[in-house]
């Protein structure tokens, strides 16, 4: 048996949006056929494509024309980075330090391609945003000595850590300080959140927070692989890269997925009902493990106790510890966990989150995210708990040759 703690990653696809998918592949309503034609199957299926985004919009709570479908969260949040970098010609994106790939990367790419200003905000040491530093960086133009703000981006809750941001505190730091409080008045800077780790996790609220765009994904709730959405308020001038059909608004043209949106609004719905039970439920288990590695020598959590943290994710660093080793010996236990960190071409690299955070390199190498879904079991935290000494052992001995090698050639 095997024990996935893996879930920031990709959860396994629930057992209800698995029977609709095949449903709908299979029940000669057409659900493959394309949703912009006239004839009679391309209506049929344009009304279920309708549907599922006025689902999706009720889940979340937004306008249903505010919804506009992807093929993931990455899809999502480079859309709405370099869309307002070419709306916005000369203006600057303005984004966290501890961002995912796909707006960091984005955002770097903006500024190399497209001649686009770029701001790194500043966090503390458990990774929330510094509000002084957002200040400083959304200010006036006139009085700040730069360009206008196209984009703040800055995600509700860490893929790697879990930390959570106080979405509603930020954008409200935002209007006040760029002196706009409302889209039609000059200087209005708009506020982007990936919610990708957050949504199903804690409370998300569009509205509510000030947002004028949010990504999210399916694969994280239950849905299968390529399925997301970019919410986008009606107003925001994107423009995209491609043209095509001028699907979705004009800014993600290519036929939609009508079978892959039914999916994720279900997925959506379940995961927003279920959101509080299954919160409560995974605390406990979250809170089991770090009880549990309290007591191995060198094993800390990432996250001081009064950060709002999402219940799913545990976040270990490790002294003296070969991160790939201590992965390789929990799979071989039979433990599906991951380091938190990216990874290029085979390398392990530091985690740019942990770096951002002020962690120095080693701990930022020596990382272990366990992350929970509605799938995990205390049978399934106390078989890590079980695994981890051994696994440790190993990695510390492995960080020693590795160490002493390095010396060696020194």
């Amino acid at each position: 048996m095997r024990t996935y703690l893996d879930h920031a990653a990709t959860s396994p696809v629930r057992p209800e949006v698995a029977r609709q998918v095949a449903e709908d592949l299979t029940s000669g309503l057409g659900g493959w056929a394309n949703p912009s034609a006239q004839h009679t199957a391309g209506r049929r299926v344009g009304a279920l494509l309708a549907e599922a985004r006025a689902r999706l919009a009720g889940a979340l709570r937004v306008d249903a024309h505010e919804v506009l479908l992807t093929s993931g969260g990455t899809e999502a949040d480079a859309l709405v980075v370099s869309g307002r970098a070419r709306a916005v010609p000369g203006g600057r994106l303005v984004v966290s330090p501890i961002e995912h790939p796909a707006v960091l990367d984005s955002a770097r790419t903006a500024a190399a391609e497209l001649g686009a200003g770029l701001s790194l905000l500043e966090v503390d040491g458990a990774g929330r945003v510094e509000l002084d530093s957002l200040a400083r960086a959304v200010a006036p133009a006139a009085d700040a000595g730069h360009s206008p703000v196209s984009l703040v981006s800055v995600m509700a809750a860490n893929n790697e850590t879990g930390v959570v941001q106080d979405m509603a505190a930020l954008v409200a730091h935002v209007r006040e300080a760029s002196g706009a409080g409302h889209p039609e008045e000059a200087g209005y800077v708009p506020v982007h959140s990936d919610a990708v780790a957050a949504l199903g996790k804690v409370p998300v609220d569009f509205h509510g927070w000030g947002l004028d765009a949010m990504s999210l994904t399916g694969h994280k709730l239950g849905a299968p692989v390529g399925v997301g959405a970019l919410v986008l308020r009606r107003d925001l001038a994107v423009t995209p890269a491609t043209g095509g059909g001028r699907q979705e608004r004009g800014i993600r043209s290519g036929t939609q997925d009508v079978v892959a949106a039914r999916a994720l609004a279900l997925a959506v719905e379940l995961a927003v009902a279920e959101q509080q039970e299954q919160e409560a439920r995974l605390a406990v288990l979250r809170r089991r493990i770090l009880e549990g590695v309290g007591a191995l020598p060198g094993v800390h959590a990432t996250l001081p106790e009064d950060a709002d943290h999402v219940a799913s994710t545990a976040h270990l660093w490790f002294e003296e510890a070969d991160a790939e080793a201590l992965l390789m010996a929990l799979d071989l236990a039979g433990i599906d966990a991951s380091a938190g960190s990216a990874c290029h071409a085979g390398v392990a690299q530091p985690s740019h989150v942990l770096l951002a955070m002020d962690f120095e390199e080693g701990p930022a190498r020596s990382t272990l995210r366990c992350s929970l879904g509605r799938e995990t079991s205390p049978d399934d935290v106390e078989r890590l708990l079980t695994a981890l000494p051994a696994a440790l052992e190993g990695a510390r001995r492995a960080w020693k040759v590795t160490h002493k090698a390095a010396r060696t050639r020194i």
